[in-house]
């Protein structure tokens, strides 16, 4: 059997076992702007990690700086908000050295 009729079957029997009911955005069509915005000599490696359950370090600053935010929001004590704010401004500092590293390295290839 080849390749393509192994994996067709197995598609088909994983259908019928309905593992693909109730996925996230089902019938919707797929969103590959982030894949084709991704620059291609890191295409695999992005997508490696992301199975992996790793996310790129510009993603996980930005969550940083999310969830700093909402802390931000959430906290009345001016000494807190004041450190809050600190940590916002230098995840942000990190973020923005971080874009400019590899805006450098994009132009330089």
């Amino acid at each position: 059997m080849s390749l393509d009729k192994t994996a067709e079957a197995i598609i088909k029997e994983a259908m019928q076992r309905g593992e693909f009911d109730n996925l996230r955005s089902q019938g919707q069509p797929l969103d590959l702007s982030a894949y084709f915005d991704t620059p291609e000599e890191v295409r695999m490696a992005y997508s490696m990690l992301k199975n992996a359950g790793m996310v790129p370090q510009e993603i996980d600053l930005l969550q940083e700086i999310a969830a700093l935010k909402e802390r931000l929001a959430d906290t009345y004590e001016e000494t807190q908000r004041h450190r809050i704010r600190k940590l916002i401004s230098e995840k942000q500092l990190q973020f923005n050295v971080l874009m400019e590293r590899q805006k450098r390295q994009r132009r330089e290839k």
